[in-house]
């Protein structure tokens, strides 16, 4: 199954460069280490991006000195040369590369770990809202051979699967014997994704006889060509394979759909980020990272397969299973692609969401939606308290409610739905952030 990808079209504006940025004389004027699911193609696409931007000449892409790693070229009006150096080996590998001055940004996967956030201490706080910039947004498809009738699986499933519990394509109720397994390496923050979401969350490592690939491409043709096999990938990989539907506890199935991974609800949706050190110095990387976030860049965003961070309005078909005044809602208003999470243990949006508040602004008032035209829709998980639940789904609305009064905007209404309608299991950490979610609907 091939996936489409919209191009939406509302994004934080960037403004016209104002002067052009300053070339080394010798050395690249960038260094870019990281994921394999960046480097390959989104990384070096927005680096010609910002260099066009910035005015440059016949830029092109060279291969670098290694595998997985290549250069992209442009030269100035005044004919000097501008490099920029991109090695794709992996989410780790960049933060390796930052601590050991060998990249000026790192392009990851998966957010960085509590340990390599101490481990680079010197150069700031990389958690910090600067820091730590989304990118976009991509979905990790568990893919099968075309010819496997199969479309359904839930989470453990997964995992059972991917540490060889259950070997057989029968023990899940379909046919074709033994099931092969293909993995990313242990360097990919596809990888990593997969094993926090997934495997790690059961307490279940990777099975042995699992085949590791380097290369999303080489991994997705690989089940494509076996009736036997089974993988996972980022969605611009998962070419003539077919992707199935994801259930995570009592969510519904879910395929990895453009607007179920914008709003991160699908259950294998992932982050991807720039890490930009505080103490940085480079004006480039600045530059990269400013005109990724603009409304040209996540144009080259979606282009290359991911989930672009522009707000659209989307009609919700009503659902016996919804609540009622949930199915009212989905009758008379529309969804925005977005939802707002928060931090870990506290009321305070998280980086992604201080960057989307500027987006759902920017769409509201190009709407004429300002004034009570918006209706906010909190949620929150059940753990052993169900009336907690629905104060604090109620109260992440007003937190959010706050923030756009700010900006203008004034809602419609707020609504908690505590612990019902969850997106991801409740019985680990991971789950309950994403049920703690706030959406936003518009009139």
């Amino acid at each position: 199954m091939r996936l489409r990808v919209l191009f939406l079209c509302f994004a934080i504006s960037l403004p016209a460069v104002a002067a052009p940025l300053a070339v080394p004389d010798q050395g690249p004027a960038l260094r870019i280490q990281g994921s394999n699911t960046i480097g390959a193609a989104l990384g070096p696409a927005l680096v010609k991006g910002l260099m066009e931007h910035q005015g440059l000449q016949g830029v092109h892409s060279e291969p670098g000195d290694g595998a997985n790693e290549q250069r992209v070229v442009g030269k100035t009006r005044q004919g000097k040369t501008v490099t920029i150096a991109v090695a794709a080996h992996g989410s780790s590998t960049g933060f390796a590369a930052l601590k050991n001055n060998r990249a000026d940004l790192t392009a990851a996967s998966r957010p960085i770990k509590d340990s390599e956030l101490v481990d680079l201490e010197s150069l700031g706080d990389l958690k910090s809202p600067e820091a730590e910039q989304v990118i976009a947004i991509d979905g990790l498809a568990i893919i099968l051979n075309p010819r496997n009738p199969l479309n359904t699986l839930n989470t453990e499933q997964l995992a059972q699967i991917f540490n060889g519990e259950v070997s057989t394509w029968e023990a899940l109720g379909g046919i074709g014997g033994a099931i092969h397994v293909y993995a990313r390496d242990d360097q990919s923050g596809t990888y990593d994704t997969f094993k926090e979401l997934v495997l790690s969350r059961r307490g279940k490592p990777l099975a042995g006889t699992a085949q590791r690939f380097e290369s999303s491409e080489a991994l997705s043709d690989a089940v494509s060509h076996d009736p036997q096999g089974i993988g996972f990938i980022g969605l611009p990989y998962v070419r003539q394979a077919k992707a199935v539907a994801i259930v995570d506890g009592d969510s519904q199935p879910m395929l990895p759909l453009t607007s179920l991974i914008a709003t991160e609800d699908y259950p294998l949706s992932r982050r991807l980020f720039f890490y930009l050190p505080p103490s940085s110095r480079n004006p480039w990387a600045r530059a990269l990272v400013d005109f990724t976030q603009g409304s040209k860049g996540q144009a080259i965003v979606a282009a290359n397969g991911f989930i672009a961070q522009q707000v659209q309005a989307i009609g919700v078909a009503p659902r016996p299973s919804m609540p009622d005044d949930y199915q009212a809602l989905a009758r008379d208003a529309q969804r925005l692609t977005v939802n707002f999470r928060f931090e870990e243990g506290s009321a305070s949006l998280d980086n992604k969401a201080r960057q989307d508040l500027q987006r759902v602004v920017a769409y509201i008032r190009s709407h004429g939606k300002l004034d009570k035209q918006v209706t906010l829709v909190g949620f929150g998980d059940a753990k052993n308290d169900p009336q907690r639940a629905a104060l604090l789904s109620k109260l992440r609305a007003m937190a959010v409610r706050r923030e756009l009064v700010k900006s203008g905007v004034v809602p419609r209404d707020i609504r908690g739905f505590g612990a019902q309608m969850p997106v991801a299991a409740n019985t680990a950490d991971e789950g309950r952030i994403k049920n703690r979610r706030v959406e936003v609907w518009v009139y």
